[in-house]
């Protein structure tokens, strides 16, 4: 049966890229009062609605893999994860 789905897909700095919100997040963060915070990590998380889609489709899965890819991050400097939710 063919159903609704979510799709999560999460695009992050690799970890070899300098990521200056990261850094001005965390000095906020200990200047707010949170003197724990070492490292921070900013990327985006996207929440892609699909209807009519199942998980197994594996057409589907390509072209979500292409736009992740392509226009969804940059591959140069960022790394990115698709999970079904």
């Amino acid at each position: 049966m063919v159903r609704a789905m979510k799709v999560r897909v999460t695009v992050m700095p690799k970890a070899s890229v300098l990521d200056p919100q990261g850094v001005a997040i965390r000095n906020t963060l200990r200047q707010v009062g949170v003197p724990a915070a070492t490292a921070v990590r900013a990327g985006k998380v996207l929440e892609i609605e699909l209807e009519g889609a199942s998980a197994d489709d594996a057409d589907l899965r390509a072209r979500l893999e292409t736009a992740a890819r392509d226009f969804l991050s940059n591959p140069v400097i960022e790394d990115y994860r698709i999970e079904v939710v």
